[in-house]
């Protein structure tokens, strides 16, 4: 590595929707402006990210280091390194925290070797913020969350200082990160979000830099289809030949991500309410604590499977080959940012069920800009029903307005689809890079 070239070290926390936008962002760095990444994440994580293009791998460096362990090895099940492996997200997110804290000496000490040009953190990081202070290395803050909510949390942070996460470290930490960094770099561009862009600018009163949507590159369908034995490939076959014999844009995919588990009450609540809709589905659900010891779907819903109106897969799916193909014209998800980006760079309707954190701001957003309806839901309790799932879905995919939602959806991915457009975007923060590299935050 030259002098001349820019080395930036992605520190990104451990769950899915993080490391993943991270990773995309790593990539498009390296592509575009030969960018050096080194992106450290624990071994298991690392394992279970896509492959680096072979013609980048001199530029991307995955780095991996050992997920610690905590003192009390009851806290924390092994083999727990990213939010979805946990048994019970809610009560052991803080043990995983806690864990993860504990790498902060082999990271700096990485760091401390390789001396890079910029560090670009993640939230839960806060302890590398004096690190950097006394190394004069630069800090910018990507968030992975859009612009409006980020700039609505931001300004209510400033008179609420609580934090909804039962993080073991104290709110004033985690929000040191975003608050001492150089600038924030954010996944959005003027073309969708503009207005919320400037808003958060003028919130932080620094830089706050879109980088685009980070779209995932185009793959085939069989190229991420890695598994451990035949009987995966096997399966995910037999679903895409069902999804084969579908009409175009008639089936609707349903997904929650994997921060957050559904519970049993809400889940047979959708189940209901896919039976109600009589839509066509793929459902990809996520594995439970509650699973264990109970049935994860009612029992007659496996009737309506049988008659192949619907699939239904417990556990990890190729969500972004099964977005892409054509029969797919709609989504019920959570309204997560990564979820929502990939749909609408395929033209998907979009019927949002928001469940925790960013997803109750993004879908009144999605709802205003006119590209999906939200499940109504009981003003008291936030509770649904299987008829709020079922007239969300037919309102969506069947009635009257479903012609005018499908119009501006497939608009949209004239901005969420345009990979130039995007990479203009990281061309732009490419020239920030290496223009501001030897400042720090005043």
């Amino acid at each position: 590595m030259s002098k001349s070239d820019v080395h930036v070290v992605m520190l990104p926390w451990s769950a899915f929707g993080h490391l993943i936008p991270f990773f995309n962002l790593s990539i498009s760095l390296a592509k575009v402006g030969g960018i050096h990444v080194s992106f450290i994440s624990t071994s298991r994580n690392i394992k279970r990210l896509p492959k680096v293009p072979p013609n980048l791998a001199h530029l991307v460096k995955l780095v991996e280091f050992p997920m610690p362990t905590l003192d009390d090895k009851s806290l924390l099940p092994e083999d727990v390194e990213a939010t979805s492996d946990l048994p019970n997200y809610l009560e052991q997110l803080q043990y995983l925290k806690a864990a993860y804290d504990l790498l902060q000496e082999p990271i700096e000490q990485f760091i401390a070797d390789k001396k890079p040009d910029w560090i670009i953190v993640d939230f839960a990081q806060y302890w590398i913020v004096e690190f950097a202070e006394t190394r004069d290395i630069p800090l910018i803050y990507f968030s992975i969350f859009p612009a409006a909510a980020v700039g609505f949390s931001i300004a209510a942070s400033a008179t609420d200082k609580s934090v909804v996460e039962s993080f073991t470290s104290p709110a004033s930490e985690m929000l040191q990160v975003p608050s001492s960094t150089l600038s924030m770099a954010i996944r959005g561009c003027q073309e969708f979000d503009g207005e919320y862009l400037d808003a958060v600018h003028k919130v932080i009163n620094k830089p706050a830099i879109p980088v685009g949507l980070l779209p995932p590159a185009e793959t085939s369908r069989n190229c991420s289809f890695n598994y451990e034995d035949d009987d995966q490939s096997i399966l995910w076959q037999e679903m895409f030949k069902w999804l084969d014999q579908q009409k175009p844009m008639s089936v609707l995919f349903v997904g929650f991500g994997s921060e957050m588990e559904p519970s049993k009450d809400q889940v047979d609540e959708i189940a209901y309410g896919l039976e109600l809709s009589g839509l066509s589905f793929i459902w990809i659900l996520q594995k439970s604590s509650w699973m264990i010891n109970s049935d994860p779907l009612p029992t007659s819903f496996g009737l309506r499977r049988g008659e192949k109106l619907g699939v239904v897969h417990i556990g990890w799916a190729p969500q972004k080959e099964i977005l892409a193909h054509p029969c797919i014209g709609f989504t019920l998800n959570h309204g997560g940012w990564g979820s929502v980006a990939e749909s609408l760079q395929h033209g998907h309707v979009l019927v949002l069920l928001p469940l925790m954190y960013d997803q109750g701001l993004n879908a009144r957003m999605l709802v205003e800009k006119g590209l999906g309806v939200e499940v109504e839901r009981n003003e008291e309790d936030g509770s649904f029903t299987r008829n709020d799932i079922s007239n969300a879905l037919t309102y969506a995919m069947v009635s009257k307005e479903s012609e005018e939602l499908r119009a501006r959806t497939t608009k949209a991915t004239s901005i969420f689809g345009d990979r130039k457009l995007h990479d203009s975007y990281i061309a732009s923060f490419i020239e920030y890079l290496k223009t501001n590299r030897n400042k720090s935050v005043p």
